[in-house]
């Protein structure tokens, strides 16, 4: 496992072939364009402020997913029922508007002979979380990481999340949230295995 990510206080003065400089500037751009001025007393940090936000809102790039992953156990005495590890709180970001998404992802497997740390199914929602998403690809991205280093009998994935692009713009709707699901393997060809795993994440008709 590689160094983690540095914080948004040690973030170097050149990112992506981008200045800090450069990108403090874009926020003065946007301000003005807003209507505002960078140049009022309650906004001289704010530039600075939001550029160490977004190293920390989208240090899921500076991540590799799949190394969470990495390190396996396989003495479980034989353990081959569903592990399933629910609400796992995640913020994340829509590349539609830049605007947050704020939800909860489910995430099951059946073990073929190996398990991993649950807190390294909680990163690898954090770190495909941590960039510009679409709901129903980050889905797909997390369980497609799992299948492909795990090599599991099957995995499930459901994600429940608020828009707020469409909340606080456009349609203006509350209170509304968006379920995706990804199932792979004995979750997607076997209905009683994809049945007990909404049944844990207590998602599903009647419920």
């Amino acid at each position: 496992m590689r160094d983690l990510p540095p914080t948004p206080e040690s973030a170097p003065p050149e990112v992506n072939g981008v200045s800090r400089e450069a990108a403090e500037d874009a926020v003065r751009t946007l301000l003005r364009w807003s209507g505002e001025d960078p140049a009022r007393e309650g906004l001289l940090d704010t530039p600075g402020r939001v550029a160490r936000a977004y190293r920390d809102w989208f240090s899921g790039y500076r991540e590799e997913p799949r190394e969470y992953l990495a390190r396996t156990f396989k003495e479980v005495a034989g353990y081959d029922e569903l592990i399933v590890l629910r609400d796992i709180e995640f913020e994340s970001h829509c590349e539609h508007h830049m605007a947050p998404i704020i939800g909860k992802a489910h995430v099951g497997y059946l073990p073929d002979g190996k398990v991993v740390g649950i807190s390294k199914l909680a990163r690898v929602v954090d770190a495909y979380a941590r960039r510009f998403q679409v709901q129903e690809k980050m889905t797909a991205q997390i369980a497609d990481c799992i299948a492909d280093v795990l090599q599991p009998r099957g995995v499930g994935v459901v994600v429940v999340a608020t828009h707020e692009c469409m909340t606080t713009r456009g349609v203006h709707k509350r209170g509304v949230s968006m379920v995706t699901s990804k199932m792979l393997g004995s979750f997607r060809e076997d209905a009683r295995t994809r049945a007990e795993f909404l049944q844990f994440i207590d998602v599903g008709p009647g419920r």
